[in-house]
């Protein structure tokens, strides 16, 4: 167990988990395969999966998806003490997404280096190669990071998609 994993619950498990079930509802719609929950201290869930292909709107992004959910739905008091469950590392636009809507906490599966070994190097989506981490530690507020992951099942979503 890395670091990173050290503070991870059995409901943090299970809800990431959950993270990786919207991603493959996404990838079954024609989408690119990932998910993201948001769950609130009371036990609120909220889920947000990739829209970008069927939507045809390059910021649809399960994370971002989730952001605007949450935006309309919970105050800025709820928003820090929730916990933002993504299958794989939000890219850079994903994270500036969390920080700005104040969410607390991002627990996430794979990490972004993994993803970008599987999707090929000559795609149209490669993303920006800036961890989340980084994105979120160059703001003025904290938000708790956890992750990588390793789960078998953050990598199986993406098994024969990207080629």
């Amino acid at each position: 167990m890395s670091n990173a994993e050290a503070v991870l619950s059995d409901d943090d498990l299970r809800y990431l988990l959950a993270s990786i079930d919207v991603a493959a509802q996404a990838r079954a719609k024609g989408n690119h395969p990932f998910g993201a929950l948001l769950v609130t201290e009371d036990g609120m869930v909220f889920e947000g999966e990739n829209t970008v292909v069927t939507s045809k709107d390059p910021t649809g992004h399960a994370e971002t998806n989730l952001v605007r959910i949450v935006g309309r739905e919970l105050s800025a008091a709820q928003l820090a003490g929730s916990t933002m469950y993504a299958s794989t590392e939000p890219c850079a636009m994903c994270a500036g997404a969390t920080y700005w809507s104040g969410i607390g906490r991002l627990v996430f599966a794979l990490a972004g280096t993994d993803l970008a070994a599987i999707v090929p190097a000559d795609s149209v989506d490669q993303t920006i190669r800036m961890p989340s981490r980084e994105v979120l530690e160059r703001g003025h507020r904290t938000v708790e990071v956890v992750g990588p992951v390793a789960l078998q099942e953050a990598r199986d979503v993406h098994a024969d998609f990207w080629h």
